[in-house]
């Protein structure tokens, strides 16, 4: 088990990387919007590229961020529920929905999307709209993306087992960043062993 969590950790690594720097995108796009948006009104002139530009940028975002989320285990749950059980519940729901949902969805998604690419690349795709971009490039990032949240799910999953065993710690009390969240008045001490049985 220690060896595949040495291999979680480099995967964390590189997606809390690719994260990031890729979260720089966000403030790209709002900047692009914003100049797109006064050449409009001001010289009363536009550009497809300008927009398509910004669309691209939030693709990167919501692409290869996704396995970032993920990892800072800050993925939609219903908080009601989740909040009325215990850690060693919430941990094996995770498994079982990376395992039966998050990874079949992320393997069968990015495989489907590789004809796409290939065809996209292979034509040189360019963009119905006149002044439009080139295609392909923002099509590549689709199958990266899912390669990219498959290997954060698999992770997950690992680290998760990892804890259940009592060789690693919670991930998902690892995850949260410092003062992001108040304390779970029910959570035990993240620095304590688990509770097997």
């Amino acid at each position: 088990m220690r060896p595949l969590l040495v291999v979680c950790g480099w995967i964390d690594k590189i997606n809390l990387t690719i994260g990031k720097i890729v979260g720089w995108c966000v403030l790209i796009a709002v900047l692009v919007s914003a100049v797109n948006a006064s050449v409009r009104y001001v010289f009363d002139a536009s550009s497809n590229a300008w927009l398509e530009l910004q669309w691209y940028l939030f693709s990167a975002v919501f692409l290869l961020c996704a396995s970032y989320t993920h990892l800072r285990n800050e993925h939609i749950r219903i908080d009601i529920l989740n909040n009325l059980l215990s850690r060693r519940t919430k941990t094996w729901i995770d498994i079982f929905g990376g395992l039966l949902f998050l990874l079949p969805m992320t393997v069968i998604i990015g495989y489907l999307s590789l004809d796409m690419v290939a065809d996209s690349i292979a034509r040189d795709e360019q963009s119905s709209n006149a002044g439009g971009l080139v295609r392909w490039p923002v099509k590549i990032l689709i199958p990266i993306g899912f390669f990219l949240l498959t290997a954060q799910g698999l992770s997950e999953v690992i680290k998760r087992i990892g804890f259940l065993m009592g060789v690693g710690p919670d991930p998902a009390e690892l995850a949260k960043p410092q003062g992001a969240h108040p304390p779970d008045s029910n959570s035990p001490d993240p620095k304590q062993e688990p509770v097997h049985g």
